[in-house]
């Protein structure tokens, strides 16, 4: 069984970038979004991935994931994904000797930065990098999955 802990965090400014070790950019869709379970493929260029998630319970939630041929994840996106597609381009950037992934969204999330970082326990605890802003964790509003039904762009229309 796997599981995924994950905090997540608004970024403050673009500080990051001058310790960033790589930088990817992901095409990532939806084929299911519930509840209770996630189903997406991920390109970044090179692989491609279908991961299965369950439901979140604070930073831990049950994921599983698969890498598929890339061809068949860009016909997925194509063709079975709920649109818009998600964006982004990931920065990897260590602190402390932590691993943070921070997401620069683009598309129909441009102007969204968070950064994540996956823990080996609940509690761990963690020094936060100064570019580092409020955590997000247990947000809905920021989870991938919601970003296609309710993009970015479209809070600052709804104020």
């Amino acid at each position: 069984m796997g599981k995924e802990i994950e905090r997540k965090f608004l970024v403050k400014d673009h500080s990051y970038r001058n310790n960033a070790v790589a930088c990817k950019a992901y095409r990532q869709g939806y084929i299911s979004i519930g509840p209770d379970r996630i189903v997406r493929v991920r390109t970044d260029g090179e692989k491609a991935f279908l991961t299965l998630k369950g439901h979140s319970h604070g930073a831990v939630r049950l994921e599983y994931e698969y890498e598929i041929p890339l061809t068949d994840a860009e016909d997925i996106l194509a063709s079975m994904c709920e649109k818009p597609i998600i964006e982004k381009h990931r920065y990897t950037v260590f602190h402390e000797g932590m691993a943070w992934e921070v997401d620069e969204f683009d598309g129909e999330n441009q102007g969204l930065y968070i950064a994540e970082i996956e823990l080996e326990l609940e509690d761990q605890s963690l020094i936060l990098p100064p570019w580092v802003g409020p955590e997000v964790t247990g947000d809905p509003r920021y989870y991938n999955a919601n970003l296609v039904k309710f993009p970015y762009k479209s809070w600052k229309q709804q104020g």
